[in-house]
């Protein structure tokens, strides 16, 4: 288990829905444990995102960075790259604009936090018209028995029963990085997310891949680190993807570190970004 000095880095990645990301930040600020930083990792977004978050910086409880790239397509392995080389921060939790945190998320986090693996959260899925009631009344992450969840079990905060599914493991079903953690200095050794893999998914299977390659092991965050995602339309199930070929290529020569990826972006930002709190 981490030990208590570690500093935590909260990687929320966003793209033009600031509304769902006022109740994400609202969240992780009523955190019982509050990170050391969240950076808000822009892929693209129109002007009423940097206002949202120029509007509620002066409050904020912890440092708050905003870094912005052009809208050039989907590049989320960019835009993570991005705040991973950003963050000031021991151990990184990556978080997508549309997860709402339960108020013990980072706590469960730095609780599951050990070296030599990565840790990977769950999530309760929300209808349309939950995720419209929350938006509108700035309501709290659903409970078991509330109406329009899917994924009904993610709602159980258990830490004994916690412990049990996180024993280490290779387990490659189930990567999803709307809700992953690791230490930062691996994703220096595999170079983070491979920004060859642009348009929807599959970089962060990719990179759990490079990591067991590395000898890295999984912890599975059930009945813990729970977070609800706002439901919107996905492309989920799109046909014949690009980066399929990539994640097979990169599992048949064992790789390791991926050739573009986290280091492109490390003297950007050698000083800190700005914190966007006054003073």
């Amino acid at each position: 288990m981490s030990g208590a000095a570690v500093r935590i880095s909260v990687a929320v990645i966003t793209y033009n829905w600031p509304s769902a990301l006022a109740l994400v930040l609202q969240s992780l600020a009523a955190q019982s444990e509050l990170p050391y930083e969240v950076i808000v990792t822009d892929d693209g977004s129109q002007p009423a995102t940097r206002a949202l978050l120029e509007g509620i910086a002066p409050g904020y409880p912890v440092r708050l960075v905003h870094l912005w790239q052009p809208d050039d397509g989907a590049r989320m392995s960019r835009a993570r790259n991005r705040a991973i080389a950003a963050a000031r921060g021991d151990y990184v939790i990556l978080l997508d604009g549309d997860m709402v945190a339960e108020r013990h998320f980072i706590a469960d986090h730095h609780a599951f936090a050990r070296r030599g693996c990565f840790a990977q959260g769950s999530r309760v899925l929300t209808d349309a018209g939950l995720t419209r009631r929350m938006l509108e009344e700035s309501a709290p992450m659903p409970g078991f028995f509330s109406r329009g969840i899917e994924r009904r079990r993610h709602t159980l905060r258990l830490p004994a029963l916690a412990r049990w599914y996180a024993r280490p493991g290779t387990k490659q079903r189930g990567i999803k990085s709307c809700n992953m953690a690791f230490w930062r200095d691996d994703l220096l050794r595999l170079n983070g997310f491979n920004e060859a893999m642009t348009g929807w998914g599959r970089e962060d299977t990719e990179l759990a891949i490079r990591a067991f390659h590395a000898g890295l092991l999984r912890r599975e965050l059930r009945f813990s680190a729970l977070a609800t995602h706002l439901y919107h339309p996905t492309r989920k199930h799109v046909v014949g993807n690009p980066n399929d070929l990539i994640v097979d290529d990169t599992r048949a020569r064992g790789l390791v570190r991926c050739e573009l990826g986290l280091d492109g972006h490390l003297a950007e930002f050698a000083q800190p970004p700005a914190d966007l709190r006054p003073g």
